[in-house]
């Protein structure tokens, strides 16, 4: 009979398991990831047969015809920018997962949600394995907490919290954070991809059987992506992720996936001395230090979710001095910014081929449609040219390899938002223009445009 192996390494990537340790993982292809851990015992295995893993009370499958949908309302976290971000509120029984970089805000935001659904909904269990109560109440007391019903519990095992969750009874359970949850039945240490796939999966449970909404806070790795297993993002409902930069106060939250609401919604808030404010209008925000009568800068009208925001796009283009041109971008990609690069030299005659060109969204956002690339173009030419764009003008279209301006979705929306922040002119794609949009926006000037050069004509000239 063979012997069972003592140890083994499990690659925390992709959760594939070695007999011995490997630089690089056989089924991944990552490099330095796989660490030894103890496989589970039999007992605690054999034991854990016998629990019956469900998400509802039904004891078996069930005609779809017969089956009666409950209507759940969505509980507000009284911050109007997440509940937009969750699709309208809380939905009872969900799992949600918050990611971000350390020091975003993620703590802070979570606290505010829970004092607020304390006092109007009932006990919230704030579980924390990297804080310990006090350093929560000397947060909670910057924010003003106050004498609402919140319970905080200092705390890592799983098992433990599984079983506060049942003394309390909460209506909202928060786990900050996840990768410092472990459970008994394992030996492996904390954030080990077999105990962040326990943890999550226990809690699942517990959400979904006790009708408990839960918020789960994740870390990320120095690339950006949230840590341990992918299994993670698919165990819950929901994922979000938490941008900003540490030297602009206004912090972004972001839907990924949402399966109570619409995807790449968008949250935005400042950040206080009294914790995080919602900003209901961020173009206003993002617009409000625009230099006038300045080249190189375009409004441009992006739409993340369901919301309309415009943004600054900033250019700066100067001859290169070691003959070896830079291109460097903030807040756009790289490789989108070398394709508009040629469609400008080639569609467009702007000869930039010696010349370094830095491309920058200002505020610290990050635009990744292709509604972008109009007036990412226009900033460009602007710096070249050294011609102002008009301040009241606004832009937005995808541009193609052959220099045409190809037509965008929500168009509309995008008008009205321009119309509404004070912009008289509006230069987008020729098949966007409706005669309803010219009615919507009667006090916005719509210029309809075909190509790259039709566009820097109406727009420098």
């Amino acid at each position: 009979m063979a012997k069972r192996p003592s140890t083994v390494f499990v690659c925390q990537e992709c959760g594939a398991q070695s007999p011995k340790w490997l630089g690089r993982c056989a089924d991944c292809g990552a490099w330095n990831s796989l660490v030894e851990e103890r496989p589970e015992a039999i007992a605690a295995a054999a034991s854990a047969a016998g629990h019956r893993y469900a998400l509802a009370a039904s004891s078996g499958a069930r005609l779809y015809s017969e089956i009666q949908i409950e209507q759940h309302a969505r509980i507000s976290t009284g911050i109007g920018e997440f509940d937009r971000v969750l699709g309208g509120g809380v939905v009872p029984g969900s799992l949600v997962l918050l990611g971000g970089e350390p020091g975003i805000g993620k703590s802070t935001l979570l606290l505010q949600a829970a004092a607020n659904m304390a006092r109007t909904v009932g006990p919230v269990l704030y579980s924390s394995g990297e804080e310990s109560e006090h350093q929560i109440k000397s947060r909670g007391e910057r924010l003003e907490v106050g004498d609402a019903p919140l319970f905080l519990l200092a705390e890592t095992c799983l098992e433990r919290i599984l079983e506060e969750i049942a003394r309390i009874k909460p209506a909202l359970v928060i786990v900050d954070s996840i990768q410092t949850v472990y459970s008994l039945r394992f030996q492996s240490a904390p954030g080990s991809i077999g105990q962040v796939r326990e943890s999550a999966t226990q809690l699942l449970f517990t959400a979904k059987g006790q009708n408990t909404p839960t918020f789960l806070v994740g870390h990320v790795t120095k690339d950006g992506s949230l840590a341990g297993p992918k299994a993670l993002e698919h165990v819950v409902d929901s994922v979000l992720y938490f941008e900003g930069e540490r030297h602009h106060s206004h912090r972004v939250v972001r839907a990924v996936k949402n399966r109570f609401g619409a995807v790449s919604e968008l949250g935005v808030f400042e950040m206080t001395s009294t914790g995080l404010r919602p900003v209901p209008n961020p173009s206003k925000l993002f617009l409000s230090e625009r230099p006038s009568n300045a080249p190189g800068s375009a409004v441009l009208c992006s739409v993340e979710g369901s919301r309309p925001i415009l943004v600054e796009v900033q250019a700066l283009v100067s001859t290169s001095s070691y003959g070896n041109a830079r291109r460097m971008a903030s807040g756009l990609d790289q490789q989108r910014l070398s394709l508009l690069l040629a469609v400008l030299e080639k569609r467009a005659g702007l000869n930039l081929a010696g010349d370094d060109v830095f491309v920058n969204i200002a505020g610290g956002m990050t635009v990744d449609e292709p509604a972008s690339d109009l007036g990412v173009l226009a900033a460009i030419a602007s710096s070249v040219r050294n011609r102002v764009i008009a301040p009241t003008t606004a832009m937005f279209g995808e541009v193609g390899l052959a220099g045409e301006i190809r037509g965008i979705s929500q168009a509309p929306l995008r008008v009205r938002e321009a119309a509404q922040m004070g912009f008289r002119r509006c230069i987008m794609p020729e098949a966007n223009i409706d005669p309803s949009d010219r009615k919507a926006a009667a006090d916005c000037e719509l210029v309809g445009v075909r190509s790259v050069g039709e566009a820097l004509d109406e727009l420098l000239n």
